[in-house]
């Protein structure tokens, strides 16, 4: 909701709170992992960095715990909404695309950053509730 308003400058309330990822620059805050610079442009090494740091127990994904301590990391002094802002949006990706083990994937996690992971995410759940679905036979 909050990536909503600050990634579209001079546009309207909309209740589906787009995001454009063009405009994904406009949310950067303070204490944030920096996979984005100034700019908004996406910083590949930056987004390694992320694996290679703090992926210990699985080098292309991350637990719960090794989130806490990314988030402990990229703290800046007397940046409580940075640190509020990372937190949230770190958390709801946690529990939004975290598998079915409660790991948080490399490619979820590169999802957000290219704006495909809600793509991804509904294609899992539609093909997770087909197969549910018993199927009629002719």
């Amino acid at each position: 909701m909050g990536l909503s308003g600050k990634t579209r400058p001079g546009k309207g309330f909309s209740p589906l709170f787009p995001i454009e990822v063009k405009n994904s620059r406009f949310g950067i805050h303070g204490s944030d992992t920096n996979v984005y610079d100034k700019d908004g442009r996406f910083v590949e090494s930056k987004f390694e960095e992320i694996f290679k740091k703090h992926a210990r127990k699985h080098k292309d994904a991350l637990t719960s715990k090794e989130i806490k301590q990314l988030l402990k990391t990229n703290r800046e002094p007397n940046d409580l909404n940075g640190w509020v802002s990372a937190l949230l949006e770190w958390k709801l990706l946690h529990n939004l695309a975290k598998d079915k083990n409660g790991l948080l994937t490399k490619d979820a996690v590169r999802g957000v950053y290219d704006g495909s992971l809600f793509t991804q995410l509904e294609k899992q759940r539609s093909s997770s509730s087909s197969r549910g679905k018993k199927q009629k036979l002719p």
